[in-house]
Order: structure tokens, then sequence, then C-alpha cells
């Protein structure tokens, strides 16, 4: 196994780490105070990744394995999905907050990229868009959705209400998820994308929260909206056989993503846990661990921790790049870097003591910022049950 980051991605995986060093963590604590403020400063960034793509070298979260999908050759890939997990982690060593806040970077992008046709990539690839999922009663089971699309002629009506919505207010459109039809489950189960502006499309409120407060989620309401038929997102045929499948490779895209998000914050509240310690323990990584101090032995369990997260994460990406099936395994990166994510940022805040603890040192923010990275897109408790089903050969009939 060749464990090292691919040399073709070692400048734009540098030129993420010094953005998240110079752009986002000077203006960190700001925007978590002025949670609903827009930073201004990415607008001349977000121009900077643009002009990166163009070029062919991808910058940002929103790439995706297109490249892959309409590659020819077996050969062993490393593409979009690669390309932006690794960038994921690196600007995530900033800021999640802010990197959820760039402009044509949301987690609606990585959907429209995952299934969108050649043609809706013309007209939506340069767009920022949010993805729209939770409903009041549909948490971490989309399956419970409530919100319809009826066709009528050319269009579709959409209707219902979505919450936590990431980006909701500043996205140019909405990744909308609604059923086609109630009465067939889970297959009928559609995307949309909902440009702002659009009638019956309504901002209901803004969120006051916990972490990620330089990103905005939204709560928005659609109430008779009409969109063109040519909006939603794959085939619009209803295949009962295939069931939700077709909604989860949108997961299996964007589960690493955030698998990703939650290996940067936590690599950063490491690396600055251990320059704050630095005096006062030894890292000796050829001594048993019984030999070494509580905080040395601690640190070296949580670094173990982050490794097993960050190569289960690229590992989900390099399936995806490679055209292999990797649901479960984007959900056991997703379980994995979740959960060791908060656990390693919290026990940051516990080993720094009162640095870790107080606003003079970030450590506090990454652990406020990584407890949402184990809830959305999947909680904890979901992503075990997705691989269970997948380990047992069960469908979500069999086992709920």
């Amino acid at each position: 196994m060749n464990l090292e980051i691919p040399k073709k991605f070692k400048p734009v995986v540098d030129a993420a780490r010094m953005a998240a060093e110079t752009v986002f963590r000077p203006i960190s604590r700001k925007y978590d105070t002025l949670e609903h403020d827009y930073p201004k400063e990415l607008d001349l960034f977000a121009a900077a990744i643009d002009g990166m793509n163009d070029a062919g070298t991808a910058l940002g979260g929103a790439t995706s394995s297109r490249d892959a999908k309409n590659n020819s050759n077996d050969t062993v890939k490393n593409g979009g999905n690669m390309a932006s997990v690794l960038n994921i982690m690196s600007m995530c060593y900033g800021d999640v907050g802010l990197m959820l806040t760039i402009p044509r970077q949301g987690l609606g992008n990585a959907a429209i990229a995952a299934v969108a046709n050649d043609e809706q990539m013309k007209r939506f690839g340069k767009l920022w868009a949010a993805m729209a999922i939770t409903e009041p009663g549909a948490g971490s089971d989309s399956a419970a959705i409530t919100a319809t699309a009826v066709k009528d002629g050319d269009d579709y009506i959409l209707n219902g209400q979505k919450i936590f919505v990431t980006a909701g207010e500043r996205a140019d459109a909405v990744v909308v998820w609604a059923s086609l039809d109630k009465n067939l489950g889970r297959a009928a189960i559609k995307s949309f994308v909902v440009e702002k502006g659009t009638p019956g499309m309504e901002l209901v409120r803004l969120e006051t929260k916990m972490g990620i407060r330089a990103s905005d989620t939204a709560a928005i309401s659609f109430d008779d909206c009409r969109v063109p038929a040519s909006n939603l997102l794959g085939s619009p045929e209803i295949d009962v056989k295939k069931g939700f499948a077709g909604v989860m490779e949108t997961f299996d895209n964007t589960r690493p993503f955030v698998a990703a998000m939650a290996v940067g914050c936590a690599e950063a509240a490491l690396e600055r846990t251990k320059q704050l310690l630095k005096e006062k323990i030894n890292l000796n990584y050829t001594s048993p661990i019984n030999n070494l101090k509580a905080v040395e032995a601690e640190i070296l369990k949580l670094e173990a921790d982050y490794e097993a997260a960050r190569l289960l994460t690229l590992k989900a990406a390099w399936m995806a790049d490679n055209r292999i099936p990797n649901s479960m395994e984007a959900s056991i990166s997703k379980a994995k870097a979740g959960r060791i994510g908060s656990r390693i940022t919290l026990k940051c805040v516990e080993l720094c003591s009162s640095l870790g603890y107080s606003e003079s040192e970030l450590i506090e923010k990454w652990a406020r910022d990584s407890k949402i990275l184990d809830i959305f897109e999947g909680t904890q408790q979901i992503q075990q049950l997705i691989i269970a089903r997948r380990l047992l050969n069960k469908s979500s009939k069999d086992l709920k």
C-alpha cells in the first residue's frame, strides 16, 4: 500500500493549507462572534479558487469524480474526490465554518457534480449551491421526507419546509429533495435545483448555533414553488427496484467530504495542543506507551485515531475516483471521523486546561465546530446502521 499523498496534489494541498493559516485563522474569531455577517474577505479568495479551477487545478470542496466516470482507462486513478477531501482537510485546518461559506463550494455543488448531466453542469456548474434535505419531521432518516414535487406541464411545483440548510441564505441556488409520489416511498425522492429568487421560495429564519457560526444555516419554505422540469437532477423516472440508491449516490460523494472536515479540524486542535505543551512532553514513538507520561500516552492515542480517520476518508475518496462502490466505506469514514473529531478536540480542550477553555486560543472553537460534523450528512447512529446493512446484506426494511 502506498499511503503517501500523490505528488500531483501537493501544490493544491499546500495552497489550501496556506489559505487556512493566512486567510481563515486571522478572521476566524471575528466571524465566530459576528455570526450572521458575511465574511467579505472570502470574495477575493473565491475568485482565486475559480481561476485555479478554470486552469485545471482543483482547489475547494466542490470538485467531483466526473472525470473518473467519463474515463475509459482502467488504470488506478486519483481524481476529483481525492482532490476535494485533501483540500477540505487542509482548509478546515483553518476554519470549518469559513470553508463552508466559500462561494460556489457548497454541499449542493457536490450534489450537482455527482448526478447532473452535461447540460445541467453547464447551467449550474458556476452557481453556489446549498443542499436542502432536513425537515422538521425528517432528520437523519432522509427517506421520511415529506416535501412534494408535482409535475405540471414543463414544470414541477414544490411544496414543503426545509431546515438547517447550510449557506441557505447566501447561496445562488438550493438543491431541494422532494418526493414525486409519497405512495412509492424512497424511490420517488428526487433532487431539484431551485435558484434564488424563484417565486414561492422563502427564507424563514437564520439559526443561531453552537459551532460553524461563520456559515449561515437557514430554514426555507416552498409554497407552490414552480421549478422547470429540466432542473430535476438525475432521471425523472421512478425506479422502485432501485429504490433509494439513486439518492444515496449523492451521500456517497459528500460523506467523505464531511469526514475530511472533521479530520482537518482534529488535526488543527492536535497540532496546537502539542505546540502549547511542547515544553512538558517528549513524544517518543519508539518507547512502550506504558513508559510514557499520561499526557504523552493520551496524545499518541489521539494521533492514532486521527490517522485512522484520515486514511479511511482517503480510501472512500479513492474508491469513488476509481468507480468502485463506496457506500459502506463512505459511511465508515464519516462515522469514524465524526466521532474522533469531537473526541480529539474536546480532549485537547482538557489537556490545555485554561488555555483550551478560553477564547485566547481557537481550541475551544474547534471543539464547538467539530460536534456538527458528527451530526449533519447523517448522524453517528445512521452511519452505523448503514454499515450494518452493508455488512449483513440487509435492506432498510429488514434492518431498522
